[in-house]
């Protein structure tokens, strides 16, 4: 059924099709409205699952961990400076195999506070053990939710995964979402049936204390279940793109990159503004294609050798910055691209919200074609 509606609305609701049964986040902006719409779904008995009104971000991921050790379908959602006071426990869910999906909304870190967006939250939780999305407009990032669950729930994997998208570009932004019916979304999400469980009539311990003897296995055995995740995510985003007619089975898509010189890529919804350049440059004459990473963990390092194997340059776009070296994507794509000999310059931008706009995206593929990059784009130089 199409709808005109939030893209947090349409995420809450999406999580509401994926009947969780325990719920629990506390409020921050700009990702308030999804949890505001599930608190309101179970008031008024929509959604069937206990939300727990938590102090903290902190004490809203460790009830999901304690859920989900006792066999529940847990949900949360959190940005910013909420994530960075769960980084404790994300390592901890990841650890003890926890299936846990999250929501977040992309907002940039303090200090200087900023509310706005950029994606240095979710990066900066990259080695944590979470499979990571990243939506690109709000129907992705409703049915990624869908598609999460069932990857994160798979027992080859048994991982927990974030689903991203942009705080208030996308989150607060109303477009046609195409929301799925109970019926469907119970056809391709099957209850959840835990692996493993506490029980008191069965007991076994999560997330024991570990010596060096033990613990490099499991930091192995973590890393695996993310490789194998690769082949996971591809099987069942073709799946729903049979039940529901838009296939996730890509890591990364490409956007006019058959004949492409230069190929920029990117994450997120800037990648609708790329295209919207990449129309005019083409028109202009000049061979320019995207590749938009949808999944960064696991790094689909071999789908983007493939993907980029025929172009002559690449420009990365990070909304983020690993400080004191590069941007975290263009660090991994250089890795990925390493062997092809393919010349790779990252480009660090809107951080903080600050708005990237076509002729920004046209100015760094003159840049890339020069050889200029490895730097901040856009930088005031009056304030410096």
């Amino acid at each position: 059924m199409m709808e005109i509606t939030e893209g947090s609305h349409a995420v809450a609701e999406a999580v509401r099709l994926c009947r969780p049964q325990v719920i629990a986040a506390y409020p921050i902006t700009p990702q308030t409205h999804i949890v505001e719409a599930l608190a309101d779904m179970v008031a008024n008995c929509k959604l069937d699952a206990d939300y727990i009104t938590v102090d903290s971000e902190f004490s809203a991921l460790s009830a999901c961990l304690g859920a989900s050790a006792a066999g529940s379908r847990t949900y949360s959602a959190t940005t910013s400076q909420g994530l960075a006071l769960m980084f404790e426990v994300c390592f901890n869910v990841a650890g003890m195999r926890l299936p846990i999906v999250m929501s977040i909304t992309n907002r940039a870190l303090g200090a200087p506070l900023s509310i706005w967006n950029d994606q240095q939250d979710s990066i900066s939780l990259r080695d944590s053990g979470w499979i990571q999305f990243y939506a690109e407009d709000n129907q992705e990032a409703t049915d990624l939710h869908i598609i999460a669950y069932r990857v994160a729930e798979d027992f080859s994997i048994l991982l927990p995964a974030f689903v991203c998208f942009d705080g208030f570009i996308l989150s607060h932004t109303y477009e046609p979402i195409d929301i799925l019916s109970q019926e469907d979304v119970d056809k391709f999400l099957p209850k959840f049936t835990p692996y493993q469980r506490l029980d008191a009539a069965d007991p076994i311990s999560f997330g024991m204390y570990a010596t060096p003897d033990y613990y490099l296995e499991f930091r192995y055995e973590t890393d695996c279940a993310l490789k194998r995740a690769k082949g996971v995510i591809q099987k069942v985003g073709k799946e729903f793109g049979t039940m529901f007619g838009r296939d996730y089975s890509a890591l990364v898509e490409g956007y006019r990159l058959d004949d492409a010189e230069t190929a920029i890529v990117a994450m997120g919804s800037i990648c609708g503004t790329v295209k919207d350049a990449i129309d005019e440059m083409r028109d202009a004459g000049k061979k320019v294609g995207l590749l938009k990473i949808r999944v960064f963990r696991p790094f689909p390092d071999d789908e983007i050798a493939q993907a980029l194997s025929k172009v002559q340059r690449v420009a990365v776009l990070d909304k983020d910055i690993s400080l004191g070296s590069k941007g975290a994507v263009a660090l991994e794509v250089r890795d990925a691209l390493y062997k092809t000999g393919i010349p790779v310059k990252g480009y660090i931008l809107g951080l903080g919200g600050r708005d990237v706009r076509k002729k920004d995206i046209k100015e760094i593929v003159s840049l890339v074609e020069k050889g200029i990059g490895d730097q901040f784009f856009g930088l005031r130089k009056e304030l410096l």
